[in-house]
């Protein structure tokens, strides 16, 4: 059946409505309309009805070729939107041809050094008509200024770009370590994409903030949705500091989820995510556009709980974590691959990952009708309480003086390691059951056609890099990175500077370097 059909019907012919009204009790008026604030039973009052949830792979690495022809395959193969993975050197802001980038070119994600990378790896895909999603944070006003630019060269309105750059520095200091400059002036970046993306890419979202990464690294449901929406606050403080209105930005902002495999905890803490975020934003920031209340997010399913033992049973935590998402009313889905706690997913373990949402969408029948797991006495249940447990840590991180303050003072970062050693125990005891490690195992198991990265793609990578120094106009160049770090020691906004210096041809570690030289380098102190 057609998307947008409003004739929805079980398989003996059971008429299914848009939404099941609350009966007797409406479980003290949380739950309200589709589309409507609190927004706990979808942003849309149609859902799924009317658009369907953007299945949007994650997928980079080797070369910037061979992303290209993974991108183009996923796309044949019915995604909808493209989400890339880069390098660690990309992420850290070096060039593939620095010392600390040797062994690690094209490993995580695909290296992209100049704008001749960024042009490969869209090579035959019309920007315009795709919505891409870019995982990058601190190098994220480099990688918009490249994408931006490879759009200009398409002949492309740019006005018309869609996507998403993650650009969301705070979970690098909690999570992940990718940052390079300080807190304050990583915070300075983050907000310049904000006014420019406002200015001149108005269907861009220019955050994604994660809580994916606090849940892989141990976090909790709860921990995850209230160190995202504490990092929310800071992001929109930091904003309003800048001079910013909070509703010309606000419904831009994006979120990024994790979707474990407790299926009934997954779909509350989604809804609960929502509300909370909705009373935050109308309460704290007084916001008056109902779009600066309503929580529109990205769900990738778990990498952590995907086994190298028995791979293909991560085909079933996928699935169970990908309907998770959907019953909660995720707006953009990634499905891990079966292969992931291996190495990098084959083209057979991506299209089944892709599959994995197809059918959830075309033959479950979820989609039919809207929030239909609303009113169930444990997701309420659930949903209520994990509203309460987040606006409780949200009350002690403000306490101790905001996000900023709390991870400088290690606050943040004790609460995930606690909860992930406590995780652990567990299943080092018996008491948490993973199928196939601690319980159920095989004795042998037949080995799994893998990805390789071949070294020589390295090898070509530096090649390329040093072709493009050899053929491009240095002067240019370098009077372009000269303005980058002029702009960089004063207030103005630093995006039309990098934009120049990208489409000289000026690389991303140099580009890079010269922050590097204005703000300084960050090195953790946390006292533990």
């Amino acid at each position: 059946m057609a998307e947008g059909d409003n004739a929805r019907s079980t398989s003996c012919g059971i008429a299914i409505p848009v939404y099941y009204p609350a009966r007797e009790v409406d479980y003290n008026n949380q739950l309200g309309m589709p589309g409507e604030h609190p927004f706990t039973r979808g942003i849309r009052p149609d859902m799924y009805r009317g658009r369907l949830w953007t299945m949007r792979q994650y997928a980079g690495y080797g070369s910037a070729a061979e992303s290209n022809a993974r991108f183009r395959y996923l796309i044949e193969q019915g995604a909808r939107g493209l989400s890339v993975a880069f390098d660690l050197p990309t992420q850290m802001g070096l060039d593939s041809d620095h010392p600390l980038s040797l062994g690690e070119v094209g490993k995580a994600g695909v290296p992209i050094c100049s704008l001749a990378d960024m042009e490969k790896l869209f090579q035959g895909i019309r920007l315009e008509q795709v919505s891409t999603s870019m995982t990058i944070n601190s190098t994220a006003a480099i990688l918009l200024a490249l994408y931006v630019a490879v759009a200009r060269r398409q002949g492309a309105q740019t006005r018309r770009l869609a996507g998403t750059v993650q650009n969301d520095i705070l979970k690098e200091y909690i999570a992940r370590g990718t940052y390079i400059y300080p807190p304050q002036a990583s915070m300075r970046l983050v907000t310049d994409l904000f006014a420019y993306t406002h200015r001149e890419l108005p269907e861009w979202n220019p955050i994604s903030i994660s809580g994916y990464h606090f849940r892989e690294a141990g976090a909790t449901a709860v921990e995850e949705v209230a160190f995202t929406l504490a990092n929310a606050i800071a992001y929109i403080e930091a904003a309003l500091g800048a001079g910013l209105e909070l509703d010309s930005f606000a419904p831009r902002l994006s979120f990024f989820f994790n979707a474990h495999s407790h299926f009934l905890e997954e779909v509350a803490k989604f809804r609960a995510a929502r509300r909370l975020y909705a009373r935050l934003m109308q309460q704290r920031f007084g916001a008056r556009d109902p779009r600066s209340c309503s929580l529109r997010f990205h769900v990738q399913t778990a990498g952590s709980t995907l086994t190298a033992q028995q791979p293909d049973v991560n085909v079933i935590r996928t699935t169970i974590e990908a309907l998770a998402a959907v019953l909660g009313g995720a707006q953009s889905l990634h499905t891990n691959s079966r292969d992931e706690a291996l190495a990098l997913p084959t083209e057979e373990s991506a299209r089944l990952a892709l599959r994995t949402q197809q059918v959830i969408a075309y033959e479950s029948g979820v989609t039919g009708t809207v929030d239909p797991v609303g009113g169930a006495y444990a997701i309420e249940s659930l949903t209520d309480e994990i509203e309460a447990k987040a606006a409780g840590y949200i009350a002690r991180i403000d306490a101790l003086g905001g996000m900023v303050r709390a991870i400088e003072q290690g606050y943040v970062q004790r609460e995930i390691q606690n909860a992930a050693f406590e995780h652990q125990r567990a299943v080092d005891s018996g008491e948490n059951v993973v199928v196939g490690v601690n319980r159920f195992k095989v004795a042998e198991e037949p080995p799994i056609p893998i990805l390789q990265i071949h070294p020589a793609l390295e090898t070509a990578q530096v090649e390329h890099l040093r072709q493009l120094r050899a053929s491009r106009h240095s002067e240019q160049t370098t009077r372009a990175l000269d303005a980058v770090e002029r702009t960089a020691q004063t207030k103005e906004n630093l995006l039309p500077a990098i934009l120049e210096a990208v489409e000289s041809y000026a690389t991303l570690g140099e580009i890079s370097d010269r922050l590097r030289r204005a703000f300084g380098l960050y090195r953790e102190t946390v006292v533990w």
